[in-house]
């Protein structure tokens, strides 16, 4: 675990290295103070001056060791012996495991300062220059592409296919037809659209006039009603001539006059018919029937199931081409809606917005299970190697305090000292 927790790396051998060197460095000085100690100790009678420095020398050597008593109780129990309150981060490794958590839970994954994180970053504008390369949306699209047949044969064996069609059975039940028709057709009468319907219907009726054929059996049913007398004299092309004459024209009016009786019969006879769906509870009744008698019929369950297949294929057999349509309509939209960002400031502002909500909460949501990962990770290390990266980490100036210490406890001896002999003159 130890090994997988702390990589062996060039940097931590340099670390290594100084903090050899400066343990070595402190060790040194403490020896110093305590040898110029007893130097001094034994000069001292000579002279005054000598005092001076065993004050010194005695202090530091004390400070020295006190910093140095400090530093490994951090860590272990110095001279390996059971002095209480020593080894103090293996002693509590479970409690700085659950106070780490505690602390990065509390601190760094309050809501505040998540969300004030988030809104610096414009994940828009990272979407938006990501799909504009056309590399990227195409990588993109080929691993959609590369998904199609996968989620089409998912759809078929999860019975979701069947799920869905049941679904849009039941909605188009919960349609009434007729309001629905009634809008509809509404909304085809606007502007007067419904009168280019009856100029094409008006139209059509004028090429079926002008077909031979058509005359030809309009000719034989007048023949066939007429008295046979009256075929003598070819009553039956006069009559026909008449009746498309006639009708023709009527047609070519109609068709060249806006205002039109035709016509103003024409928008009557909508008008109503709209009127009737709207309101009248018969014609509802008999759109609901005609719906649920459709609905009902094998014929159309087939015709969906053959659509689904057919668009089952056509998508299969499309993502698996080298120049599939979908792919390269796909990567194309990809990239206008990478363009089509870059160019809304507005779009990208509601994107970032939504961004900040969705993560925020979603890390406020899963907070408690970041800081119990991370209390959980710490109590699973080495304790050893926790220890040694510490020491890596901040053993170095943990070290230099020993220099400080000492440093400062010999020239608080030395105040002390001097202190002592003033008042030994005064009084």
């Amino acid at each position: 675990m130890g090994e997988q927790l702390i990589p062996s790396s060039e940097r931590d051998r340099e670390r290594a290295r100084d903090l050899r060197r400066v343990k070595i460095a402190a060790t040194l000085l403490l020896v110093f103070t305590a040898a110029l100690f007893i130097v001094a100790r034994h000069y001292e009678p000579r002279h005054s001056a000598w005092g001076y420095v065993a004050a010194f020398a005695a202090a530091a050597t004390v400070g020295g060791l006190a910093d140095w008593y400090a530093i490994v109780a951090l860590f272990r129990r110095p001279l390996g012996l059971p002095i209480p309150h020593t080894a103090i981060v293996p002693r509590n490794h479970q409690r700085i495991a659950e106070n780490l958590g505690e602390f990065i839970e509390t601190n760094f994954l309050a809501p505040e300062p998540v969300e004030a994180r988030l809104r610096d970053v414009d994940f828009a504008a990272l979407v938006s220059e990501w799909l504009s390369d056309r590399e990227r949306s195409a990588a993109l699209a080929g691993f959609v592409m590369r998904l199609v047949p996968q989620a089409l044969a998912s759809i078929d064996q999860s019975g979701l296919k069947g799920f869905i069609g049941e679904r849009v059975k039941a909605e188009l039940e919960r349609i009434e037809l007729a309001p629905l028709a009634a809008g509809l057709l509404s909304a085809v009468t606007e502007k007067g659209r419904h009168q280019r319907l009856l100029d094409e219907l008006l139209g059509a009726l004028e090429k079926v006039l002008a077909n031979e054929e058509t005359l030809a059996a309009l000719r034989e049913k007048i023949r066939q009603e007429l008295p046979a007398l009256f075929n003598l004299y070819r009553a039956d092309a006069y009559l026909l001539r008449k009746i498309v004459a006639s009708t023709t024209a009527f047609i070519q009016d109609a068709r060249a006059e806006k205002d039109h009786p035709l016509r103003r019969e024409f928008d009557s006879f909508v008008s109503g018919f709209i009127e009737r769906l709207r309101h009248s509870q018969s014609f509802a009744r008999r759109a609901e029937t005609l719906k649920r008698d459709l609905l009902a019929r094998q014929e159309i369950a087939t015709v969906a199931e053959g659509a689904w297949e057919s668009l089952r294929t056509f998508l299969e057999q499309d993502a698996r081409g080298e120049d599939s349509q979908i792919r390269r309509q796909l990567e194309a939209m990809l990239v206008d809606v990478g363009s089509q960002l870059a160019r809304d400031p507005a779009i990208r502002a509601e994107i970032n917005r939504g961004m900040v909500r969705v993560l925020a909460d979603f890390v406020e949501s899963q907070k408690s299970g970041v800081g119990r990962f991370i209390a959980d990770q710490v109590k699973s290390w080495d304790i050893d190697v926790l220890i040694g990266r510490i020491e890596l980490t901040v053993g170095r100036d943990l070290q230099y305090i020993r220099f400080n210490g000492a440093m400062i406890g010999g020239l608080a001896g030395l105040a002390l000292h001097a202190l002592e002999q003033g008042l030994k003159l005064r009084f």
